[in-house]
């Protein structure tokens, strides 16, 4: 089911065909607002929306207590974002060979690269925010700046288990396309899951184990250790060994599902 040859290919392919990849990831960011009056200036508005929405429901409606010595909003910005870039990259991706039926019908074309395009276009955003997000932190003193340098590790994270995913649900949405609408709902019920809101700190110690299975959370907690000041990602050693063996099988089966599906997306598409 793993071949190393195949993998070294498959890097070899996305550095070889970079800049088509690029281009295709440009057209894509495009593409999703035409139609729009303000064109891709929404997809810089959206975000600024629910911030603010954030912002006033649980400062000034709720009036949320620190996490410590933590603002409830900072601290809640440190876990949304991370989860806002990895659920809206799982589901675009997912109907990335869909949308791209004369792309998949090109021999020459590696479709495997597909949902890498679509992490590239959604990452667009994210991007913007990140270095917001990163400005915000550093004037207000929030945090130890040494802990975001690993942004940088969690972030190839959350591209990894983004990928290893869209292999598996893009490949699988060719046959059944109800695998869209499944997807959208385990979304949402990983959101509920995963402590963006709320803190994993109220989980009973006796069930505060069972988190470590869910790859989301790594990501997410990995994202407040850096930005707010925590832990480094070597010091979770269980937690680092539970996720990278996660990602590893949907490796595993994301290359086999699309080994033996492949030569028939042309016939169905």
């Amino acid at each position: 089911m793993f071949s190393l040859d195949s993998y070294t290919s498959f890097i070899s392919d996305v550095a070889k065909n970079r800049r088509l990849l690029y281009e295709l990831a440009k057209q894509d960011f495009r593409q999703r607002f035409v139609g729009n009056f303000l064109g891709v200036t929404w997809a810089f508005v959206n975000p600024i929306i629910q911030v603010s929405i954030l912002w006033f429901v649980f400062s000034v409606g709720f009036r949320a207590k620190p996490v410590g010595e933590t603002p409830y909003i900072y601290w809640l910005l440190a876990g949304f974002f991370p989860w806002l870039h990895l659920s809206e990259s799982i589901i675009a991706g997912t109907n990335c060979i869909i949308e791209k039926p004369y792309l998949v019908k090109k021999v020459v074309f590696r479709v495997s690269t597909l949902p890498i395009v679509k992490l590239a276009s959604v990452s667009v955003i994210h991007t913007f925010f990140f270095m917001m997000m990163l400005f915000v932190y550093l004037i207000n003193g929030i945090g130890d700046w040494k802990y975001k340098l690993q942004l940088l590790y969690y972030l190839f994270c959350l591209f990894s288990l983004t990928l290893t995913v869209t292999w598996i649900t893009s490949a699988i949405v060719v046959f059944i396309r109800d695998i869209g609408q499944i997807v959208s709902i385990s979304i949402q019920f990983g959101f509920w899951l995963t402590p963006v809101f709320w803190n994993a700190d109220m989980i009973p110690p006796k069930y505060s184990y069972l988190m470590n299975f869910n790859p989301a959370n790594y990501i997410v907690s990995g994202y407040r250790d850096s930005l707010l000041g925590g832990r480094w990602f070597y010091e979770k050693e269980l937690e680092t060994l539970i996720f990278w063996s996660t990602t590893f099988v949907f490796l595993l089966i994301g290359m086999y599902v699309f080994k033996r599906l492949r030569m028939h997306f042309a016939d169905v598409i």
